[in-house]
């Protein structure tokens, strides 16, 4: 039992590092999306955007906002070990400027160090257990703007990112994001680039700390990770278009192309690029209710047989807004499609002018 907590702290420690390697793991974090609303429609939103949490999806749809907005979600995962934190605020500086700032938090707490389990003579002391946290840290500032042409208008987004394993290691990281927005004939287009810089998260690791548990395990590679750790660029294109039906009742279709530039499970994969669609539907009343449904993250398995399989991952979700605050929930991942577990989110959006005396 020892050894296998020891051999987890291992892998936590080279984790990281061992995405410098494979880099589409790489601070995947800041991948799982925000936004109970945009994650029913199963993130197909980069055309759509246009709030508050634009800060996350695409960070020129902050045009659209006409007041201070701020945004909150919780979320669990992995059967609640892991607990996923955003907070978002956002406001428009004149008619033709916007910007924003976000806090995302990824973590696992009270995780058992048994590193000093056994004292000097071999014997085990419970006592000697201590709780350490691991925990994602993502800060984002957008700031957006409209361009000349009409309809067009982009927006950009500077990152900083904080990775802590207890104080085993530590590192820090920073890229760039950018996007665009067009709208015509009451079609909308997105551009969201991720990563456009690619993000460098450097690591700080506790020799001290990492030879302990590298002793204690003397059949695992005692080598050193390496300290830095590379997120490659990303591209997502949307389409979106919103109908309204005798005034009363609207309905908003959106459809997204998320890429990869590197070979993955997506559904089509290249060694240039893989791509992985994505499709949402928003049915709204009075702009007071919405029920909204979606699909996507569609993955090539590979079964136990070795014959591949499509998976993906339906999604749906219901939306109440009054007065300026808007309450939203998401369940994804339905019937178990794909590999991952499902997960109910919960998130609220206030529009703070609505209280205004």
């Amino acid at each position: 039992m020892l050894k296998k907590s020891l051999f987890i702290f291992l892998l936590l420690l080279c984790a990281s590092s061992y995405a410098q390697t494979v880099r589409k793991y790489s601070n995947e974090f800041m991948n799982i999306g925000v936004d109970a609303a945009a994650l029913g429609m199963a993130n197909a939103v980069t055309s759509s955007t246009n709030d508050v949490n634009s800060v996350y999806w695409n960070p020129a749809g902050l045009l659209h906002i006409e007041d201070p907005q701020v945004a909150l979600m919780h979320a669990n995962y992995f059967a609640n070990i892991a607990q996923y934190d955003y907070i978002a605020y956002a406001k428009p500086i004149d008619n033709e400027s916007a910007w924003g700032v976000s806090l995302i938090r990824f973590g696992v707490d009270d995780i058992m160090d048994t590193t000093e389990l056994m004292d000097s003579q071999g014997n085990i002391d419970y006592n000697r257990i201590r709780l350490f946290s691991t925990a994602d840290y993502g800060f984002t500032f957008s700031y957006a703007r409209k361009l000349n042409f009409s309809g067009l208008q982009y927006g950009v987004n500077a990152k900083v990112i904080r990775r802590v394993i207890g104080k085993f290691a530590s590192s820090w990281g920073f890229g760039f994001d950018a996007g665009l927005q067009f709208e015509k004939n009451d079609w909308q287009f997105g551009l969201m680039l991720r990563d456009i810089t690619t993000t460098y998260n450097i690591w700080n690791i506790d020799e001290a700390a990492y030879k302990k548990i590298a002793d204690a395990i003397p059949d695992q590679n005692q080598e050193l990770p390496e300290s830095t750790e590379i997120t490659a660029p990303k591209a997502q294109l949307g389409l979106s278009k919103k109908l309204i039906i005798r005034y009363d009742y609207s309905i908003l279709a959106a459809a997204n192309i998320n890429m990869r530039f590197a070979r993955t499970n997506d559904l089509l994969s290249t060694d240039f690029v893989s791509i992985d669609p994505a499709l949402g539907f928003e049915f709204g009343y009075t702009d007071l209710v919405f029920l909204r449904a979606g699909t996507g993250n569609f993955q090539n398995v590979q079964q136990l047989d070795g014959s591949e399989k499509v998976g993906f991952q339906p999604n749906i979700g219901l939306g109440f807004k009054y007065k300026g605050i808007q309450v939203d929930y998401a369940l994804t991942n339905l019937g178990n499609q794909n590999t991952t577990l499902y997960s109910n989110i919960f998130s609220v959006k206030v529009d703070l002018g609505q209280f205004r005396n």
